[in-house]
């Protein structure tokens, strides 16, 4: 059995220790924006395939240091970059997408992010659904969100559009609220190895399974992993065949939540418009306080999202986390054509108003 122990390291942070810190800030020099900005707009031109597209068809050197210094933040420092000084407001979102999706490319390789393969999304109010609506999706409402991951190994947002009020994001390290467990309520730290129930309905409404199990702690060869979300466990319980959460478990699902919402545990950040959000999902859970939008529709706080697949060899527990989303060439089944995605980023841009409302 392993010896659950306090994890240590740059990714054992509070926020309040980390706040006054730039550490965690990547400013884009002139040089390396002028070469973004020349790679989006050949990629938007070229308007290659997104499902089979490369890194190596659209190098970056001059931008090279920078993304072994993300990569390095990612996988071996607090597992999270904000990089800023994209100029948004001078291309257009097609533009600003593809900027987007090439970096993802260098650091990654894009993800599906629902069942009709999309693999750049939009997190953006479509609908005036509140989260006690069992049909409402986190990125598509203005409501206050819960920490949780997302089922990929990073997570990328790009803000295009600020709200006119809120919308925050914030960052917990799941490191620290594991270590807080432990030195809290050590007998219940063991539960989170064991397999737990998400909801799958919630995060995707056509998934092929209303739900999937995970672990919500891998502690394998000594690398520790988190990967959590109470919201979706306890929404798992209204399906009747999955088992009844036991005391001890919506218990220590309830002291996750705690600790993660006592003052100085979380790092809050505002985002401005250019910048990018890459965090390992593994490393922290990510949560977006409650905003006031624009009245106006092309005003409105919008973001664009990559889910990455980030193979570096990471040691994780058996079915940990992701293991239900499908790489960006699975087809959706056999029968079905996977022709219902954007794969042009020309569309990929454009938000989608038929789907997740």
């Amino acid at each position: 059995m392993t010896t659950l122990k306090p994890i240590q390291g740059p990714a054992a942070w509070r926020g309040d220790e980390i706040a006054t810190s730039t550490s965690w800030q990547y400013q884009l020099s002139a040089p390396e924006l002028a070469e973004l900005e020349r790679v989006g707009r050949q990629f938007v031109d070229d308007d290659p395939d997104l499902r089979t597209v490369t890194a190596a068809r659209y190098p970056l050197p001059t931008l090279s240091e920078g993304l072994l210094r993300w990569a390095g933040d990612l996988d071996d420092g607090p597992g999270f970059v904000l990089v800023r000084g994209l100029r948004v407001e001078h291309y257009s979102d097609a533009v600003s997408a593809a900027v987007f999706f090439v970096l993802g490319l260098h650091l990654g390789t894009p993800m599906r992010q629902n069942e009709l393969g999309d693999l750049v999304d939009h997190v953006l109010a479509t609908s005036d659904k509140t989260r006690t609506d069992p049909t409402a999706l986190g990125s598509k409402i203005r409501d206050k969100l819960d920490f949780h991951s997302d089922s990929s190994d990073v997570v990328a947002l790009l803000c295009l559009r600020t709200a006119r009020e809120g919308g925050a994001s914030s960052l917990v390290s799941g490191a620290t609220l594991f270590n807080e467990v432990l030195a809290r309520r050590p007998e219940l730290a063991p539960l989170l190895l064991e397999p737990w129930y998400f909801d799958w309905y919630k995060q995707d409404h056509d998934a092929p399974a209303p739900y999937y199990t995970s672990p919500i702690v891998s502690y394998v060869e000594d690398t520790f992993s988190i990967y959590a979300g109470s919201k979706i466990i306890f929404s798992a319980q209204d399906y009747p065949d999955v088992p009844r959460l036991t005391e001890e478990q919506t218990e220590l699902l309830h002291l996750l939540d705690d600790i993660a919402r006592e003052p100085g545990v979380a790092l809050d950040m505002d985002f401005r418009p250019g910048d990018i959000q890459w965090l390992l999902n593994y490393a922290a859970l990510h949560s977006r306080t409650a905003f006031v939008d624009w009245p106006e529709q092309g005003r409105r706080r919008h973001l664009l999202r990559l889910w990455l697949q980030r193979e570096v060899g990471r040691p994780l527990a058996p079915n940990f986390g992701r293991h239900v989303v499908k790489s960006r060439t699975e087809t959706r089944d056999e029968s079905t054509s996977d022709d219902l995605g954007r794969f042009s980023i020309r569309l990929a841009a454009l938000p989608r108003f038929d789907w997740g409302l």
